[in-house]
């Protein structure tokens, strides 16, 4: 996992995983990149027959070309990191991957 996705993780759950729980996760997790069209959503690999299960959390963020970005982290069924699934709204490839500081968390 490259440095600038544990970056945005690590912001967008600091309120639902406990620090040293979520930096023990990231620390052993593997993701590949998910077929998209070049948007940037990752999935978390895991053991067996995994199932999304909820949303964690989610966030919007403008990109670089001015369009609209949603970023839910997802966990499966067993509670587990599923994915980082984004989204622009016109479907396009992501353009500058999202800062913290540039991002509007939504209320859950």
């Amino acid at each position: 996992m490259r440095g600038e996705e544990k970056e945005l993780i690590r912001f967008l759950l600091s309120d639902v995983f406990e620090p040293a729980e979520l930096e023990n996760t990231l620390a052993t997790a593997r993701v590949r990149d998910m077929n998209d069209g070049g948007m940037g959503s990752i999935r978390f690999i895991g053991p067996g027959l995994r199932r999304f299960g909820k949303q964690l959390t989610e966030a919007e963020y403008l990109d670089r070309d001015g369009v609209l970005l949603s970023i839910a982290v997802n966990a499966d069924r067993d509670g587990n990191l599923f994915e980082v699934d984004f989204w622009k709204v016109d479907f396009s490839p992501l353009k500058r991957y999202p800062k913290p500081s540039g991002l509007t968390v939504k209320p859950q």
